[in-house]
């Protein structure tokens, strides 16, 4: 029997804020364990919940290191490849901290990786604005369906998921609670696909 709570929606809490936490913490330990200290480790978060998660990993690895970890923000509106099949987005803000991330292992921070799509996107912004010595990817959630050769080196959960579901993050800075949310995509309206 499923006891997990409910929205409204129908959409069921896979993730709530005690468990996002947990995630962010071992996250956190693992980006240490494989950068050795994290010294050069710079974090990205991709907006809009990345910008938060990279900034709540970046308080997590302080407490950790003892030291405080660049972090800064990578707005991929303009290097998506949906742009004409979409209506305009506004663009976010990209912030690059300190000496920028020449030579630095940077740590790229999305909620959910789907397609993979939006990841590739930040790679090309990124080549834009720099050579980091590495680069890798840490996600809350992975919920599959790939269509580029890309995949998370930190996944909070991974989360199997039909293309008839979604899954949703809401974090407390944009929405007022942290949670993750699986549920069902609304049928299609007249003419949608």
């Amino acid at each position: 029997m499923d006891t997990s709570p409910t929205s409204e929606s129908g959409a069921r809490a896979v993730l709530e804020a005690p468990d996002i936490a947990r995630v962010l913490t071992r996250i956190a330990h693992e980006i240490v364990e494989r950068a050795k200290g994290a010294d050069d480790v710079t974090l990205l978060g991709i907006p809009t919940r990345g910008v938060f998660l990279a900034r709540r990993l970046a308080e997590k690895l302080a407490e950790i290191t003892g030291r405080s970890v660049p972090v800064g923000s990578l707005d991929i509106t303009m290097y998506r490849d949906d742009l004409r099949l979409r209506p305009a987005r506004a663009l976010a803000r990209t912030d690059i901290p300190g000496d920028g991330v020449d030579g630095r292992l940077v740590v790229l921070v999305d909620d959910v990786l789907f397609s993979g799509r939006t990841i590739r996107a930040a790679l090309d912004a990124l080549g834009d604005i720099g050579r980091p010595r590495a680069v890798q990817l840490a996600v809350l959630v992975d919920r599959g369906h790939r269509e580029l050769p890309i995949r998370a080196d930190y996944v909070g959960k991974n989360l199997p998921t039909s293309l008839r579901e979604t899954v949703r993050v809401q974090l407390a800075e944009e929405d007022g609670r942290d949670t993750v949310l699986l549920g069902l995509k609304p049928p299609a309206g007249p003419g949608e696909q």
